[in-house]
């Protein structure tokens, strides 16, 4: 596979619609409705202002964008924690049926209503801990490796890229794409958005950049994995035309101990997901 320098293909200019692939310019931008609808009577200077405000720019990562970059990727996973620790229980069929007859055990041997009624918040109270001990090793993990030098990672190999999304001046999102000749694939990764800029259409424009840029470099398919609880990310995927591929059930990550006591009270689902360009 012949792949472009990512110096050649990762500033382009994306309107971000529903249905397109963007064309190939300079920088990426998104054009809200009300922009686009403006009334007649609006003077030249105020859309333009507006416009301005509202437009989100995706451009390669540089070395300035370092801290930024490594605090949305912070927190975005540090969300993980409550997710992981009380969303993704709702998941966990065995774990809910485990609980409860800890619960009923409780009483049964103490006869305690008042210890009993504290057993649910003990179990709780101990899924938060591991789930905050284990993702505090994966960050570091992630930390020290791939985020601790991007240009190394992402921007020196042919067939990857780290892209940041720009608004009002301030880095909102991070996305990377690495690709893998072997089967002639590209990985989306490590994408996240501030949370104070959500719900703006930010992440489906970084995720149609990966696209794109996949499309440029001729691979054959996009790829990802997630460990995300949150339905709403899983509906971003599958609304950028990936397709849902499998599930593995307590999934490791780095850093777990593997104990019986934190199985007990850490779980993962890793989803994996795939979007075919074209057969090889």
């Amino acid at each position: 596979m012949h792949c472009l320098s990512p110096k050649m293909v990762c500033e382009t200019k994306i309107i971000a619609d529903e249905h397109s692939i963007p064309g190939t310019k300079k920088d990426s931008i998104i054009v809200s409705a009300s922009q686009m609808w403006t009334s007649s009577s609006s003077s030249p200077n105020s859309v333009e202002e507006n416009l301005k405000k509202d437009t989100v720019f995706i451009r390669e990562y540089e070395l300035t964008d370092h801290e930024d970059v490594r605090r949305i990727f912070y927190d975005g996973i540090m969300e993980r924690i409550p997710n992981t620790a009380f969303r993704g229980l709702k998941q966990q069929t065995k774990m809910q049926i485990l609980y409860t007859c800890i619960t009923i055990m409780c009483f049964v041997v103490t006869k305690s209503v008042a210890l009993t009624c504290c057993t649910p918040v003990l179990l709780m109270g101990a899924r938060y801990y591991f789930s905050k001990k284990v993702i505090h090793s994966f960050l570091d993990c992630a930390l020290h490796t791939d985020m601790s030098d991007i240009e190394q990672y992402y921007m020196k190999p042919a067939g990857s890229c780290f892209w940041v999304a720009v608004l009002e001046g301030k880095v909102v999102g991070i996305v990377a794409a690495q690709g893998n000749e072997e089967d002639n694939t590209v990985e989306l990764r490590r994408m996240s958005v501030d949370s104070r800029y959500r719900g703006k259409g930010i992440a489906k424009t970084l995720g149609r950049k990966v696209l794109e840029f996949a499309m440029l470099n001729n691979y054959s398919a996009i790829v990802l994995g997630t460990t995300a609880v949150k339905l709403a990310a899983h509906k971003l995927y599958e609304s950028l035309g990936f397709k849902h591929m499998g599930v593995t059930e307590e999934y490791t990550l780095p850093g777990m101990s593997h104990s019986f006591v934190e199985r007990m009270f850490f779980q993962l689902r890793y989803h994996r997901y795939r979007l075919q360009l074209h057969e090889e």
